[in-house]
């Protein structure tokens, strides 16, 4: 496994790859890894030759009220477990390598950001955008793999791959989840004792809420009801929003049909958790 930290030294062993026609699977992250990031390093391997992997905690995806500094990182730990996973080549640039100054070009999203996450966190998904759009023209990737835990992220990125045509495919893969439901997070240290055994309900609710469906609820507005009537009675955090959605758009509808998500949010003292799952109706 090779690591480099600056765009010349990527580009050098991107370009060995390309002249050997070796297929190239990518998995950005910020690193902190856990077995999510595993699971998308996982399946990268399965499909190319080359996985690279992207550590870099983006200063862009950070709002004003939250704190770039005290984002978690272990980047030695990081290391090994990319070694044992089978990763090929890490690309750890320092914060001045991707943004050697202010930068004068950004890619502003307008589509699929003003609901779930992107209603409260203005911006972030012009970070997220930005920064892949300079990784994409930096690795040149046949595919790039990304946690279905964070949806609206796949939804934003697969509609930036349309708009700038990016030669490469996006590949979600289903949210890894401890053995009581919770999402795996590298937040989910922050959460207390009795928060982490409040924390499975997220899920729990979402499954409520795709039974009902099943069983043939098609009221937008009592599924969302359901959802938070769990959230409310069964954990101590304070919902920050429910909602059901069509997807990938990310428009509201008032009638269940077709491919939807079924989305949540939950503020607990120290740590801001997301789930959802997809449903096609």
């Amino acid at each position: 496994m090779k690591i480099v930290e600056t765009k010349s030294e990527l580009r050098r062993e991107i370009k060995k790859y390309k002249k050997d026609s070796k297929t190239i699977g990518f998995v950005p992250t910020m690193g902190f890894l856990h077995e999510g990031h595993l699971k998308l390093i996982e399946e990268a391997k399965k499909e190319n030759h080359i996985v690279v992997l992207s550590i870099f905690v983006n200063p862009l995806q950070f709002g004003p009220t939250e704190d770039f500094d005290s984002y978690p990182r272990d980047r030695e730990r990081d290391e090994q477990l990319a070694l044992e996973a089978g990763v090929d080549l890490i690309f750890t640039p320092h914060v001045n390598e991707m943004y050697p100054v202010i930068p004068s070009y950004t890619v502003n999203v307008s589509d699929r950001v003003d609901v779930l996450c992107g209603k409260s966190r203005e911006g972030h998904f012009n970070g997220v955008a930005t920064v892949l759009t300079k990784l994409f023209n930096l690795i040149n990737p046949d595919k790039a793999y990304f946690g279905m835990k964070d949806a609206q992220q796949v939804a934003v990125i697969e509609g930036l791959i349309s708009e700038f045509h990016f030669p490469l495919k996006i590949v979600p893969v289903a949210t890894i989840r401890e053995e009581d439901g919770l999402a795996k997070s590298s937040r989910n240290v922050y959460l207390n004792d009795v928060e982490r055994e409040e924390a499975p309900m997220l899920y729990k609710s979402l499954l409520s809420a795709a039974n009902a469906i099943k069983d043939g609820e098609k009221d937008v507005n009592s599924i969302k009801e359901k959802v938070s009537q769990i959230l409310t009675n069964e954990t101590t955090g304070k919902i920050d929003y429910v909602e059901v959605l069509s997807y990938p758009e990310l428009k509201e509808i008032s009638v269940i049909s077709g491919k939807i998500i079924i989305a949540l949010a939950v503020k607990f003292t120290n740590a801001r958790l997301i789930d959802n799952i997809t449903l096609e109706v």
